[in-house]
């Protein structure tokens, strides 16, 4: 069987994201075509090939709009263009075809809750105060003795507030102070915004990554926020709880209203992000299933990389989900510290296996099949704005390392810019990632277990849409599942310690049939219990076809 040609049956009554692996690119960092330092379309069109031959089904761009790049695309200034940094329309519309022509969908990455402070919205709001948008943004005079209207904090550090001084007035951001945000409070923004993805839906694009979603609509009133009792000191912005300025209750009609024009086009996608417990998270799919078709699950980034809390873990989110609710996981993005810096090496594949094995459909970032590392930034080079916004933390709340170049090739650069140019950031060495030409010609590497893996998922209705059922077994660091579709069943047994351990299988009777291991092994016809694992080491074991149908372990 070709892969995904199960997921592009015709007979498949599921929608496409269901089975799709979702891949991250951030545009700046993939690849330079005309030497400026900065990735491009034409760079993501030449990689093309690359990409399907990960066996990933839907590429999802970090923004490409019009902006000042105060912070590198999620201050917008034109919703319906494309910045020249990254080319043009006409490339963007390149791309989005070649994308299809591969099988493949494209989504694009909405910023709907704040724009630039170069937005002509914003310009005009702040022309006037009797201007027609001055209430497209949210402002409010000052306090007492010309405070801030209250404590609310900015995730970039300090006040999420901002004087204009023409106007006397203070401006909301909860990010960057040239990042002002929109009042959705006012209809005619959601007006706006909704003609701003029509431009997009008309074009063909196949949905949105929502930025910040959770964030879009704030208290009425403006109340203070209440301390955070448990603060730890670290990051600024933790120091309060943000009961007033997320996860409002009217924050659903107002995604609603997106998906209601995303329904209009067909199988279009919604992926919101939504920094929230799973608790909080499942709202998002709407009470109707008529709101987000996809809310980021990023219960995987957050928890500790031990057998028995992530046991627990898979268990209450899908306890959790609503009825005919399709879950979705992610081990990295761009906010976050690298995969393999993050939990380390070594564990690095056994958290891909984890990922692409689960029910639901798994969302890769961009250098995690290489097994990419956090990269090195001199302090003269840093560009992130959380960083640069507050020097005192800004080692550890920088975003720069999570952010650098693809390493293609060993030549210049690396292969992501020509010889002579000087990337955005540094690309690293040969010695801390290898690159994507030296790891294709490495069967033992991070890039060739990745596409067995991939492929495997993608060729199996089991791993890509079956059931999911735990299996108990009895050791701290062993977690094990079983993926079943009609006669297809599937084992997989993850090893989190570093020590080799072994595992008794099932009956001796039931032959299982090796498929993948993390580790070099053979692929042998079956395999006799008990199973000895090395450490961190996590394999894919198949049951064999009726008659042991309906067997368990």
């Amino acid at each position: 069987m070709a892969l995904n040609a199960l997921k592009d049956s015709p007979k498949d009554p599921k929608p496409w994201w269901e089975s799709a692996i979702v891949y991250q690119i951030y545009p700046r960092s993939f690849k330079d075509t005309n030497g400026d330092g900065v990735g491009d379309l034409r760079g993501i069109l030449e990689g093309l090939d690359y990409l399907k031959s990960l066996h990933v089904g839907c590429l999802w761009l970090s923004p490409v709009f019009p902006s000042p790049m105060r912070d590198f695309g999620y201050d917008v200034k034109d919703y319906e263009g494309i910045d020249p940094l990254f080319g043009t329309l006409e490339d963007f519309d390149t791309l989005l075809t070649a994308t299809h022509q591969l099988g493949m969908k494209l989504i694009l990455d909405l910023v709907p809750n704040h724009t630039s402070d170069q937005h002509p919205w914003f310009i005009e709001s702040r022309s006037d105060r009797d201007h027609d948008k001055r209430d497209w943004y949210v402002w409010r005079d000052p306090g007492m003795a010309g405070a801030p209207p209250n404590n609310w904090l900015s995730f970039f550090g300090g006040p999420a507030w901002t004087l204009d001084s023409a106007s006397g007035q203070y401006y909301l951001h909860q990010f960057d102070s040239t990042q002002p945000e929109l009042n959705y409070r006012h209809p005619a923004v959601l007006e706006a915004m909704l003609d701003n993805i029509r431009f997009w839906l008309e074009r063909g694009v196949d949905g949105f990554r929502i930025d910040v979603i959770w964030l879009l609509i704030k208290d009425a009133w403006l109340r203070d926020e209440p301390l955070n009792p448990n603060w730890d000191g670290s990051n600024p912005h933790e120091q309060l709880l943000h009961i007033y300025t997320a996860d409002q209750p009217e924050v659903h009609q107002i995604i609603r209203s997106f998906r209601a024009l995303f329904d209009q086009y067909g199988e279009r996608l919604i992926v919101g992000e939504i920094d929230l417990p799973p608790e909080n998270l499942m709202a998002y799919y709407g009470l109707a299933g008529d709101e987000c078709q996809l809310p980021f699950n990023f219960s995987l980034i957050h928890t500790p990389f031990e057998a028995q809390i992530l046991r627990q873990t898979v268990r209450d989110y899908e306890a959790r989900l609503p009825a005919g609710a399709w879950p979705n996981w992610v081990l990295g993005n761009h906010d976050r510290p690298r995969l393999a810096t993050r939990i380390g090496a070594p564990k690095a594949r056994l958290a891909q296996l984890l990922l692409l094995t689960l029910r639901g459909t798994p969302t890769c970032y961009y250098g995690d099949e290489l097994g990419m590392l956090n990269g090195s930034i001199p302090k003269e080079r840093i560009k992130d704005p959380q960083a640069i916004n507050q020097p005192e933390v800004g080692e550890w709340i920088g975003r720069d390392p999570q952010r650098t170049p693809l390493p293609w090739t060993k030549g210049p650069n690396r292969g992501f810019a020509p010889p002579g140019a000087d990337p955005w950031l540094p690309v690293g060495d040969e010695t801390a990632t290898p690159s994507i030409e030296t790891q294709s010609r490495d069967l033992s590497s991070f890039l060739h277990f990745f596409r067995s893996l991939s492929a495997l998922r993608q060729s199996e209705a089991a791993l890509m849409k079956g059931d999911y059922r735990e299996i108990a077994i009895d050791h701290d660091d062993i977690m094990a599942y079983e993926r079943s579709f009609a006669d297809q069943r599937f084992l997989i047994i993850l090893h989190f310690g570093g020590t080799p351990v072994t595992v008794p299988l099932q009956d001796p009777e039931i032959p299982l049939k090796l498929r993948l291991s993390t580790h070099p092994r053979s692929i042998a016809a079956s395999l006799d219990s008990p199973l000895t694992l090395a450490g961190y080491e996590g394999v894919i074991l198949q049951y064999p076809i009726s008659p042991m149908k309906g067997r368990r372990p």
